[in-house]
């Protein structure tokens, strides 16, 4: 591998990190117009595993404004994560695949009170990332939730 190909993945990589926590903040904050901007025109999310919907960025960006509202404060920790170029057939070197781990604590609590988080979940994501004329852009989002704590019964929730 010649160094201009080495400082190319290299800047590939920052990209697309850059990319996966654009997306978790767009979420944590409730930015859904930055959300949408995130993915491809034809991009789509799943978050059935999740208790979720599967469709568009634009038809889950307003499925998690509506669900999300719930909790006043969100802090999703996208980690571990593992990236893949030219994942496709025929693959050009426009086309990635990442895996990483998440955990989401969130408060039920009012906005403004000071709370820990009293709801956490925790997963895995598979995102498949395009190269754009506006850089690197989500096909396709793929949440798979693998355990969650819920508030204690009884607790004020």
């Amino acid at each position: 591998m010649t160094q201009r190909v080495e400082l190319a993945t290299v800047m590939d990589r920052l990209a697309v990190d850059e990319l996966i926590t654009d997306y978790a903040v767009a979420v944590d904050d409730g930015d859904w117009e930055g959300y949408r901007g995130l993915f491809t025109p034809d991009g789509r999310a799943d978050y059935r595993s999740a208790g979720g919907v599967e469709g568009d960025a634009g038809q889950i960006a307003a499925w998690l404004a509506e669900n999300l509202r719930l909790f006043s404060m969100r802090q999703h920790l996208i980690v571990n994560r593992r990236v893949t170029f030219g994942r496709w057939d025929h693959d050009t070197g426009d086309t990635a695949g990442v895996q990483a781990d998440y955990v989401n604590p969130m408060r039920l609590a009012p906005e403004g009170e000071v709370s820990a988080p009293d709801f956490v979940c925790g997963g895995r994501y598979a995102f498949e990332l395009l190269r754009t004329e506006d850089g690197w852009r989500l096909r396709e989002v793929v949440v798979r939730e693998k355990w969650r704590r819920l508030p204690a019964p009884g607790s004020r929730a």
